[in-house]
């Protein structure tokens, strides 16, 4: 595949070709790989993500920060192996599925896959909304529509090939951990119980239960683990397994840094919730609210900084979604459809949500319910992949990694099994 064909400028791809020939070395060596992580870092920090987290922290204080944490380490896992797929086979995991897996299974996991990333939009494109809304005084459904136009004239950057795009996401991701950080300089916490919070699992009730699932749903996202092994994959071809090897640490590397400071971020939303909302305000629920809240009780720059936070988040994660629809359906199915009607499918469940007058910030919750029950599906597809000899070779999980991520995989399974068995008692 052509560098023209895989997105990538003339300069980009010489610089990746520096640091596999050894030419380049210093902290400059990384930033040629930066961009698949921390694009898939941004669907860690949507309004999904917000949403359930503002519920965590005002309903519990900070008794959920080890489900965060958790969620955290899981997508760390299995974002990398993702990572790992696409450079040892070149190709997306939805590629690799849909040339091994029957006709039928393929359906189905597209299918799912297209339901999940759905549910993603509808999460992102009412979260954005919501915080254009409350900025500027306007109706929801006008906010949407100022969302709509913006995230269009992003997507319209792919045009110009991968780093554009990846440069404008990579800034409002910077703009979304300043925002969350800065707020901390407003809303006292106590450190004490954070740390307890983090490392000693408790759920109080089926409600808790309910918010954790949210979290992992809005954490371990299915869009983001099919997304991230095309990305890598079709970034740069290694020409030997040195240079394949050193493509694996660099994107190891990057996982590292990205979820992390998206796992950072994600905890600091509980605790500000925790802070702000659990001991005055412990049904603290919508954004709406949390907003108009905040206000009297910080000032309005902590407002104006949850809202920028959120506007942010919103933007870049429907971008991101809507690219890894894109690349789905072509992996799966072999043919895309025309961006703009993607686009406008994946915008409609959001109109009518707001048509039908349904709590926005509830529907957000929801939405991320259904990503977790969705996110079996490309966790077991990825395991069934990456430790496959003829698909990875040498390259295939090792037996300590494989266990740890079946364990894994298999905890989230059990959550959203409780969870569906509690809510049908």
């Amino acid at each position: 595949m052509s560098d023209r064909r895989r997105g990538l400028s003339a300069r980009t791809a010489r610089q990746l070709r520096e640091v596999l020939e050894g030419r380049r070395r210093g902290a400059r060596m990384l930033l040629p790989f930066a961009g698949p992580a921390v694009v898939v870092s941004v669907a860690y920090m949507d309004p999904g993500n917000i949403a359930t987290n503002l519920q965590a922290g005002a309903g519990y204080g900070y008794a959920l920060l080890w489900v965060v944490l958790f969620a955290n380490v899981v997508a760390m896992l299995f974002q990398s192996i993702s990572a790992r797929v696409g450079v040892v086979t070149g190709e997306s995991l939805a590629r690799v599925c849909a040339r091994a897996a029957p006709k039928p299974v393929t359906l189905a996991m597209w299918f799912v896959a297209e339901i999940a990333a759905m549910a993603t939009d509808l999460a992102e494109f009412l979260g954005a909304a919501i915080g254009f809304s409350l900025l500027a005084h306007l109706p929801l459904i006008v906010g949407m529509g100022v969302t709509a136009v913006l995230t269009w004239g992003l997507l319209l950057m792919q045009g110009r090939g991968f780093r554009p795009l990846e440069l404008a996401i990579g800034a409002l991701v910077g703009v979304i951990v300043i925002a969350y950080l800065a707020q901390l300089l407003f809303v006292p916490l106590e450190w004490s119980a954070v740390a307890r919070g983090t490392f000693v699992p408790t759920v109080a009730d089926r409600e808790a239960l309910f918010v954790a699932v949210g979290i992992v749903g809005a954490t371990v996202m299915p869009h983001a683990l099919f997304l991230h092994s095309g990305l890598t994959g079709e970034r740069v071809a290694p020409l030997t397994d040195g240079e394949r090897r050193t493509l694996l640490r660099y994107s190891n590397a990057e996982v590292v840094i990205a979820l992390g400071v998206a796992g950072l971020v994600n905890m600091t939303m509980v605790a500000m919730a925790a802070g702000a909302f659990h001991h005055g305000f412990p049904r603290m629920a919508q954004i709406d609210v949390a907003y108009r809240t905040l206000m009297p009780l910080f000032g309005s720059m902590a407002g104006g900084l949850f809202l920028t936070a959120l506007m942010a988040s919103g933007i870049s994660s429907s971008v991101v979604g809507t690219m890894a629809g894109q690349m789905i359906m072509r992996d799966f199915l072999g043919f895309t459809v025309p961006l703009w009607l993607r686009r406008l499918v994946t915008m409609l469940p959001g109109f009518v949500v707001v048509g039908m007058g349904v709590d926005a910030t509830r529907a957000l919750v929801l939405s991320q319910v259904v990503l977790s029950i969705a996110v079996p599906v490309p966790m077991i597809a990825l395991l069934a992949v990456a430790c496959r000899r003829r698909v990875m070779g040498g390259y295939r999980l090792g037996p300590l990694a494989m266990s740890l991520a079946i364990v894994f995989a298999a905890a989230v399974l059990l959550m959203n099994g409780v969870l569906v068995a509690r809510i049908v008692g």
